[in-house]
């Protein structure tokens, strides 16, 4: 039985954000299990990179995506206003693994796209988080 289920989503693609909360819904709903959504922001604050913006746009940008994930998920789920969202910073397949560990989630749901000609596997993060998770990962053709 899954208690706690993490879905883990890349806000620059909406309509497959809200496409995979709607899908880890309907499997939480299913389980009675509780769950929490995260998008991982790149962490390019503290990087040569991040000398070229001005002071404060990473928490502009960390506050945007609060809004925007809430937004997101409530678009996909109007029913359940029990859904943790969250927002990490820095590389996304472990900020998905330390997410997952930090709530104890047993299951992370993970998206990818339809493979086509050029692509005949899942991206990077997904491979990352499931070769490297230590519970269950489902990932979800978008």
């Amino acid at each position: 039985m899954t208690d706690h289920i993490l879905c883990a989503v890349d806000l620059t693609h909406a309509d497959d954000a809200r496409s995979l909360i709607a899908q880890a819904g309907r499997l939480a709903e299913f389980e009675k299990a509780r769950l929490s959504v995260v998008t991982v922001l790149p962490d390019y604050g503290s990087s040569w990179v991040g000398t070229f913006f001005k002071e404060g746009t990473l928490d502009a940008a960390t506050e945007s995506a609060k809004h925007a994930l809430r937004d997101t998920v409530t678009a996909a789920l109007p029913d359940r206003h029990d859904v943790k969202c969250i927002v990490a910073i820095g590389n996304a397949y472990q900020k998905v693994l330390d997410a997952a560990e930090a709530r104890e989630a047993d299951m992370i749901i993970v998206g990818a796209h339809k493979p086509d000609l050029a692509d005949r596997m899942i991206g990077p993060n997904a491979a990352r988080i499931v070769r490297h998770a230590q519970v269950s990962v489902m990932v979800i053709r978008l």
